[in-house]
């Protein structure tokens, strides 16, 4: 269950400049998460802290499972299709609308159970059912890795992976961080910091699957997030509550039994 208590601060993010655009739509962000290493600007590599490429590094286990787990959700998106297909089905005709999330220095509460109650009816009008994600600062990494390997527990992973995409393509990023790069990557790290909308554009790059969310927004119910390189035809569907809480999203007559089919035969099974 979401616990209201964790309201972590935002950064803000008022500038001068142009708002930055994605392929899927356009949003300025705020940063929120261990990088103790330093990235400076022109030079090709990095050099690795806490998220190391050593034996030693506390983070080894989650680089060396990186190719494993890519091919993983690769098998999972050729092997069981259904679900994402029928998601695909279901919101075939919505148009992605470009869209700058709202950021305060805090999380908005006063219209945030109407916002919630205006997202359940949009999902239900839909066909479709929200899998609660913990609300422990890891929703939105709990909500990818359960859309790409049908469950949350590889969280940490998903967040190993989309830091070593934020670190590895800073051109890429950096522009739409309001505070200093490494600052970032040493936060996003952290276990329990919200991801933001920067971490969903790196996780649609890393992974090469296009990120749909079904939004609480009053202007804009639906943001497509397109990575730079399609590597997959299957995408990621998530629910975004008011810059507070994300879960994922599956077709509402698999949600009453999907754990006991989990149980009676692996996930990634056709049959």
């Amino acid at each position: 269950m979401w616990r209201q208590e964790r309201y972590p601060v935002s950064f803000s993010v008022e500038k001068e400049s142009e708002p930055k655009y994605w392929d899927g739509g356009r949003c300025e962000v705020v940063g929120e998460g261990t990088y103790d290493g330093e990235y400076k600007e022109g030079e090709g590599g990095q050099e690795w802290g806490v998220i190391g490429s050593g034996p030693n590094s506390p983070h080894a286990e989650y680089e060396a499972a990186d190719d494993h787990d890519l091919q993983l959700a690769m098998a999972l998106s050729e092997e069981d299709p259904q679900m994402g297909d029928e998601l695909a089905k279901r919101l075939s005709h919505m148009n992605s609308i470009p869209h700058v999330p709202r950021v305060n220095s805090d999380i908005p509460l006063g219209d945030s159970w109407s916002d919630k109650e205006r997202l359940s009816d949009r999902i239900s009008y839909y066909g479709l059912a929200e899998r609660q994600m913990d609300g422990d600062g890891n929703c939105q990494f709990r909500a990818l890795s359960d859309q790409l390997y049908r469950t949350p527990d590889h969280h940490m992973s998903v967040r190993a992976q989309v830091v070593s995409q934020l670190a590895e393509a800073p051109d890429s990023y950096s522009s739409h961080v309001p505070m200093d790069y490494n600052q970032y990557l040493e936060n996003m790290a952290r276990d329990g910091e919200w991801g933001d909308h920067v971490t969903l554009q790196a996780a649609a790059d890393f992974f090469g699957m296009k990120i749909s969310l079904i939004t609480s927004f009053k202007d804009s119910c639906f943001i497509e997030i397109i990575p730079v390189q399609q590597k997959s035809q299957r995408g990621l569907f998530l629910s975004f509550w008011s810059e507070i809480h994300y879960n994922s999203i599956i077709p509402l007559e698999g949600s009453a039994d999907f754990t006991d089919k989990k149980k009676k035969k692996k996930w990634f099974s056709s049959d």
